[in-house]
């Protein structure tokens, strides 16, 4: 039976998580891994229910604009450039171990060399969505371990986007320095834009209308998609865009009502999201890769958190700090399968290679997120004393 409504997708989505979500609390599990299985239930794998994944995909992606733009919301600018200073190290080093693994056990596995050099580059990134979805609101508020953490995942998000257009470059030769060129100038660039945009047009509207909530609501959503949309259109991406517009907004007294207010409308694009990962994977591939995907995943899952935790604390962080920031930033990251399906697509890996990293990548999703609930305080968590948010 095909569906091609995007209502009835809508609907399928939100009443199977709703069953499935009270399914997983009663079991004690992590509510994102019912999303995960209601996609790959009903999805174009599945029962195919939901044939159209990749739309499903793009609605959820709006969810991840909003959770950088509340991330941004809470951070204030001169905090952010002394902790982007601070987690350089950290980033860098961590990258280089995670990389090599990858590397290596792609080898191991008789992937060819530039496929292990891929592998390896995509076990270099942390999920944004995991990390901070499971971070509640309170530590972004008032505690060092929010921006420690956002430091962190903002660097990769960075590195990220180089990866992702020098595989652009491989389907339009001779084009990769001219984008990486233009990168290095749009991001300076678009912070300028914002800062003055906020300064001298957006805190004289917000001050004159501020009584009027709907007003700052609707302001806030145009801001967030204005910045990511000007973001893409100078070469690189959405999140980063979305995260900009909410760190020149958090000195306005009005970021607390802002962050508050988009909330429920994050969560709600977020379920769309998690639900599309589980959709778009082909599981009749997951025989030829689930060896060397739950080795990876295993390696990951184990290596990340201590690799991180002994660099925080020879940056000089607290043994506790370091332990939580380790755990929460233990999995492989959602750019992943973004750097899967594009190198696919550009001819750059083959079809088991992309699979692999599709499967690793939802392995340590799962892993991880059941993980960080059962040990420390998230917004979902199914223990009274670590639900918070």
């Amino acid at each position: 039976m095909q569906h091609d409504s995007i209502l009835f997708s809508i609907f399928l989505i939100f009443t199977g998580a709703a069953v499935l979500a009270a399914i997983a609390l009663f079991a004690r599990q992590s509510l994102l891994v019912a999303y995960i299985l209601l996609g790959g239930l009903v999805g174009p794998w599945g029962f195919k229910l939901v044939n159209d994944a990749a739309i499903i995909q793009e609605i959820g992606h709006i969810g991840i604009i909003f959770l950088l733009f509340l991330l941004g919301l809470n951070l204030q600018p001169a905090q952010l450039v002394r902790m982007l200073r601070e987690a350089i190290m950290v980033t860098v080093i961590s990258s280089l171990v995670f990389g090599m693994a990858g590397l290596l056990t792609g080898l191991a596995f008789g992937y060819s060399h530039f496929e292990s050099l891929i592998i390896g580059s995509v076990m270099m990134f942390s999920s944004t969505i995991i990390g901070l979805k499971l971070l509640p609101t309170t530590a972004l508020h008032h505690r060092h371990v929010g921006q420690v953490m956002i430091s962190i995942l903002l660097l990769q998000d960075i590195l990220a986007i180089g990866i992702l257009l020098f595989l652009e470059g491989l389907s339009h030769a001779g084009m990769e320095w001219q984008q990486l060129v233009s990168l290095a100038l749009s991001l300076p660039l678009i912070v300028v834009i914002s800062l003055l945009f906020e300064r001298y047009i957006l805190q004289r509207l917000i001050q004159r209308f501020d009584t009027i909530q709907e007003y700052i609501f609707l302001t806030a959503i145009g801001w967030c998609l204005g910045m990511a949309q000007l973001a893409e259109l100078m070469g690189l991406s959405y999140e980063i865009g979305a995260f900009i517009a909410g760190v020149s907004l958090a000195t306005n007294p009005i970021a607390l009502f802002i962050a508050d207010s988009f909330k429920p409308l994050r969560d709600f694009f977020l379920i769309m999201f998690f639900f599309s990962l589980g959709a778009s994977f082909n599981i009749t591939m997951l025989p030829e890769v689930i060896i060397p995907a739950a080795i990876l995943a295993s390696l990951m899952l184990a290596f990340k958190p201590v690799v991180f935790a002994q660099l925080l604390r020879r940056s000089g962080e607290s043994t506790g700090l370091s332990n939580e920031v380790g755990v929460r930033l233990g999995q492989v990251s959602e750019f992943s399968l973004m750097i899967a399906v594009l190198a696919l697509n550009a001819g750059a890996i083959g079809s088991r290679a992309s699979y692999l990293i599709q499967s690793t990548t939802l392995i340590t999703f799962i892993v991880s997120s059941y993980v960080i609930m059962l040990n420390y305080p998230t917004p979902i968590a199914v223990s009274d004393r670590l639900r918070k948010d």
